[in-house]
């Protein structure tokens, strides 16, 4: 039961895009459409699960043996770096079309401020291995939730007919604020 609390909390109630407002310059540069979005998401989960399992180990194996748990954060950017340019390079390869779609948001993952918050707050919370990898999982399949719903009001945003003065990045930021507050009916379920 406590990983389904750790699953919905992450995803719908602690929403680390709609209500922790991190991972934004992503959120709102990607979303513009859905197909980009989902691709950006499915980097994020694979990125952000994986760095969470890593940076775990190194924690605790490493950090705390060695009584330098200061290192934490500049050892978790550099794991978090690494990944990011393993995707850069699978993604080249595999995907050239979502590769050249999500263009410079793709590296900024590294600088995505919700992938290293999630390795840290992990940490925090005193998860063990599986309840980290489990978190991460989540925080990151919330963030694609955020992108993908955000990429669909968009797109169907740019066929409305939207008054002069909020077309663009206006209507976005509305849109974003909106959606967040959505995203606030779900705070009564888990705390």
């Amino acid at each position: 039961m406590e990983y389904v609390l750790i699953i919905i909390s992450a995803v719908l109630v602690n929403n680390v895009v709609l209500a922790q407002f991190l991972g934004i310059c992503p959120f709102l540069g990607v979303s513009g459409r859905i197909n980009t979005s989902v691709g950006m998401g499915m980097a994020v989960i694979f990125v952000m699960s994986l760095a969470n399992l890593v940076t775990y180990l190194i924690h605790n194996f490493i950090l705390v043996s060695f009584h330098i748990e200061f290192m934490q954060t500049i050892t978790f950017i550099f794991v978090i770096a690494f990944l990011v340019q393993v995707v850069e390079i699978i993604l080249k390869k595999v995907a050239p079309p979502l590769y050249q779609a999500l263009g410079i948001y793709l590296p900024l993952i590294t600088t995505n401020c919700a992938v290293l918050g999630t390795a840290l707050i992990a940490v925090q919370k005193d998860y063990n291995l599986l309840m980290s990898v489990i978190y991460a999982a989540s925080i990151a399949v919330g963030f694609t939730l955020a992108l993908v719903l955000m990429a669909g009001i968009r797109e169907q945003l740019n066929l409305a007919d939207t008054p002069k003065g909020v077309r663009g990045f206006a209507i976005t930021l509305v849109t974003a604020g909106l959606l967040s507050l959505a995203f606030m009916g779900f705070s009564g379920i888990v705390k």
